[in-house]
Formats: structure tokens, C-alpha cells, sequence
């Protein structure tokens, strides 16, 4: 009996053990599930956060890019007004000064019609005998320009004013020019930039031939390179590139305005890389003729064609040469 008792004892603290531990493993499986969800809902709940973040900053830059676009194009109106303005002052400006041109020179028409009817008068015996003559140097000018060189160097404006409004001029011009020197030993053509009619004779003088004079002629009808209508550049590149002590060198500049730069600097630079030779010559000569009709027809900026003209008058006064302006068109002349 006693020990049956003690059986029973035994048994019933088993098993309150074995259903405490069961209790305890169902009780920390349902916490462990159920706090689980709510990890979730918070990360859930995180992340739309996250995202309404992004969609502001987002929000904040398209508005941010919306305005630097207005601004750049409010400034670029104000950009587009202000050129209009200018162009408006400029052309009034122009009209004005134009005006000033409006009287022509008459010795200048004199001497011009004086060489055209001495021109005229040659017959082809004088021409075959002054084919070989050279007089003195103080007596062999056209127009009071020396055409003693053996070398000569053109250095042509070919801007928009000059292309539009001068063109046929210039190519009279120069074919005359070539006419008074019946041969040389050297020709060559560039822009007021520097840059070659022929890329071919780069740095090279063109052989002085009937068949090269006409070529230059006809390449010179449509010849049209950038310009900006400032001669120091072709000036300074001709004196570097072909100067030689035993050659004699001069160079004629054709253009109706000088627009960029101060003349005072211009000539500085001319004069020092033009400078004296020992027996008191420069380098090269240098010429200029000077083409004004273009602002009686268009009411262009007579202030630049008068900087062109105090320039080069300076520069070929101060380099052996001759500064000439051409009779001005009257407006709507196209002669």
C-alpha cells in the first residue's frame, strides 16, 4: 500500500512538469508571432515615409528647374530686347554720320578722270616700249602711289559690307593696280585675317604670270573668308612671313572701316615689327586704299570708316606708303 502511494506521487509531478514545459513552448511561439507583425507593419510603414520623402525632394527640383528655366528665358528676351536696341541706336547712328559723307572730295575725281584719260591715251607702241622701262623712283607713282616694288602683297577686307557693297570696286581696283605693274617677281593675295586667296602658295610668293593674274581676278569674284574688318592681322602676318632684306616688298590694304581695336595700339605693333633698317627704310611699304561708298548706301557706321582711314593714313605715312580714299557713291549708287 505504502508503495503504491509513492507511485502515484511520482507520476502526477511528471506530469506537471512535462505540460509546464509544453505550456511554456505554445506561450513563446504565440509572443514570438504575434510581435512579428508589427516588425513588419513599422518597416512597412517606414518605407511609404521613405518614398513620400523622395517624391517632396523630387517635387522640389522639377519646381527649382521650372524656375531657372523662366529665368534663363526671361534673360535671354532681355538679351533678344537689348541687341534689337542697340541695332536700333546703331542704325540711327549710322544715318547721321552717313550724311557726313554726302560731299565728295573733287581733287580726288579730278586726279582719278586725269589717270583714266592718260590711261586711255597710250597706244600699243607705248605700251611695248614701257614694257621695259623703269624711271626714276620719284617719278614712277600712279596717283601718288610708288609702284617701284618688285614684290606686292594685297591685303583685302572681306567682310559682309565690302562682299555686299564694294566688291565690283575692289576687283577694278586691284586689276588696275596689277595693270601698273607690267611684271614683278612676286605676287600674293590674303585677307585682312591672314588667310590665302591660294592655300596652295602658302607662305609662298604666286609666280607673276598672264594665266596666275587672271586666276587671282577670277578667284577674287567669290572669294569671301571670314573678316573683321581690323588689318593688323593680315599686316603683321605678310610682314613676318615674306619680308626679306633683299627684296623689295610692298603691301596695299583694301577696306571701307576699321572696326575692332584702338588705333594707337595698332600702330605701335606695326611700327615695331616694321621697323627701320639701317639706312632708315622699312621693312615694307605700305599702302591703303579706302572704300566709303558703302555708308551712303546703307547708312553704315561712318565712325569706323573714319577710324580706317586715321589708322591707315598714320601707318602708311609712317611705313613709306600712300593712303588714298576713293571717291564716295552717292546713295543708291552702285557704281
Amino acid at each position: 500500500m505504502k508503495r503504491r502511494r509513492e507511485f502515484e506521487i511520482f507520476s502526477m509531478s511528471f506530469l506537471d512538469a512535462i505540460c509546464c514545459g509544453f505550456g511554456a513552448m505554445i506561450l513563446l511561439f504565440l509572443v514570438i508571432r504575434t510581435s512579428e507583425p508589427g516588425r513588419l507593419e513599422q518597416a512597412e510603414r517606414d518605407l511609404d515615409g521613405l518614398i513620400a520623402q523622395y517624391e517632396q525632394e523630387l517635387n522640389e527640383i522639377v519646381g527649382e528647374t521650372e524656375l531657372v528655366r523662366r529665368q534663363e528665358l526671361s534673360k535671354t528676351e532681355d538679351v533678344r530686347s537689348d541687341r534689337t536696341s542697340v541695332e536700333n541706336l546703331q542704325a540711327q547712328l549710322e544715318r547721321i554720320r552717313a550724311q557726313v559723307l554726302a560731299v565728295e572730295d573733287p581733287t580726288l575725281e579730278v586726279e582719278e578722270n586725269r589717270l583714266a584719260s592718260a590711261k586711255q591715251s597710250l597706244t600699243d607702241e607705248m605700251r611695248r616700249l614701257l614694257a621695259d622701262y623703269r624711271p626714276p623712283i620719284d617719278e614712277y607713282k600712279v596717283g601718288g602711289i610708288p609702284v617701284d616694288s618688285e614684290y606686292i602683297i594685297f591685303l583685302i577686307d572681306t567682310s559682309g559690307s565690302m562682299q555686299q557693297y564694294q566688291w565690283d570696286r575692289v576687283q577694278q581696283q586691284l586689276r588696275e593696280t596689277l595693270e601698273v605693274y607690267p611684271t614683278v617677281k612676286g605676287i600674293q593675295i590674303m585677307n585682312d585675317e591672314g588667310e590665302y586667296m591660294f592655300k596652295s602658295y602658302r607662305d609662298e610668293w604666286i609666280p607673276d604670270t598672264p594665266t596666275r593674274r587672271q586666276a587671282i581676278l577670277e578667284t577674287l569674284k567669290n572669294w569671301a573668308p571670314f573678316s573683321n574688318s581690323n588689318p593688323r592681322e593680315g599686316i603683321l602676318a605678310a610682314i613676318d612671313r615674306f619680308y626679306d632684306p633683299g627684296k623689295k616688298i610692298s603691301l596695299y590694304v583694301y577696306s571701307d572701316d576699321f572696326q575692332q581695336g584702338s588705333i594707337n595700339p595698332v600702330v605701335r605693333e606695326i611700327d615695331r615689327r616694321n621697323h627701320a633698317d639701317a639706312s632708315g627704310e622699312r621693312l615694307v611699304r605700305i599702302h591703303a586704299v579706302a572704300f566709303p561708298a558703302v555708308y551712303l548706301m546703307t547708312g553704315g557706321d561712318l565712325f569706323t570708316a573714319a577710324n580706317f582711314a586715321v589708322l591707315m593714313r598714320i601707318v602708311c605715312q609712317r611705313n613709306g606708303g600712300t593712303f588714298v580714299a576713293l571717291p564716295v557713291i552717292r546713295r543708291g549708287d552702285r557704281g
